[in-house]
């Protein structure tokens, strides 16, 4: 079997998935090239077919695409996923554009940094800033070292190991974070895909979905510098409470911003 007959059997596999679109990138990954490379390998015998059957049986029993791969594009950069860590979804972007449409810190904290997609990114975008990431799992922590140096800012990320403001000192100019904020009687209702393979401790608090919030909110006004700012990725119901708990804490200027489909996704504030 060639390659390209493989892989329009694959987009028949795949159909109710995501179709050619995912059989094209799994099969990049079964042959160790890119995208753009595969066009040229067409041709080419299949290596591996027991592989690449394993590949297709792995998606369509609702292993997400980027569990199997093992990678995210997100914000115009690729960065690594593993078990260990939440896979990030598009969603977080209206974080980054929130943060960027601020000014550029000199110093910025992504707490609980999962991929270290949030401080990697932002590094990269304002080059002369530096950072924290922190995590409470140690495997995280090396995900976010790994793509901290594929994308060149490790010489200005720190990564530290620690439960919220445990042992975490400031101050910052901008604070993020996307914290669990999925209610324990959500969870039930979560897609497949979402609920079978993220970690729960990265999806929910087993609560109300707001525990992270009220910690994050008492730990602001030692840690963020005057004038400084935070941005927190909310589920879409939780615009107004969350902007509530910014407020008690003393921040001004609370904000909710939209998704791309115009769903509450992020609450910013500053400390005045």
């Amino acid at each position: 079997m060639t390659v390209a007959a493989a892989l329009r059997a694959g987009a028949a596999a795949l159909a109710a998935f995501e179709g050619m679109r995912g059989a094209r990138m799994l099969m990049a990954h079964h042959l160790g090239v890119s995208a753009e490379r595969l066009l040229l390998c067409e041709s080419d015998l299949l290596p591996d077919p027991d592989g690449w059957a394993a590949l297709i049986a792995r998606r369509q029993a609702g292993e997400p695409l980027t569990r199997i791969i093992g990678a995210r594009d997100f914000w115009g950069r690729t960065f690594r996923v593993t078990p260990a860590v939440l896979d990030p979804r598009p969603d977080t972007e209206t974080l980054i554009a929130a943060a960027l449409a601020g000014p550029a810190p000199a110093r910025l904290l992504d707490l609980g940094t999962g991929t270290g997609i949030i401080a990697v990114t932002l590094l990269a975008e304002w080059p002369e800033a530096t950072g924290l990431a922190t995590d409470i799992g140690a495997e995280a922590l090396e995900v976010a070292r790994d793509n901290a140096a594929r994308h060149g800012v490790a010489a200005r990320l720190d990564l530290q190991l620690a439960d919220w403001w445990a042992g975490v000192t400031g101050p910052f100019d901008l604070i993020a974070a996307n914290p669990p904020y999925i209610a324990a009687a959500e969870m039930a209702g979560l897609a497949r895909e979402v609920r079978d393979h993220d970690p729960h401790m990265a999806l929910t608090d087993g609560a109300d979905g707001l525990t992270a919030y009220r910690v994050i909110a008492a730990g602001l006004g030692a840690h963020l510098a005057p004038q400084g700012r935070v941005a927190l990725e909310i589920g879409l119901t939780q615009g107004r409470d969350v902007a509530d708990i910014l407020r008690a804490a003393g921040l001004t200027d609370v904000m909710i911003w939209p998704d791309i489909v115009g769903r509450d996704r992020v609450v910013t504030a500053r400390l005045p």
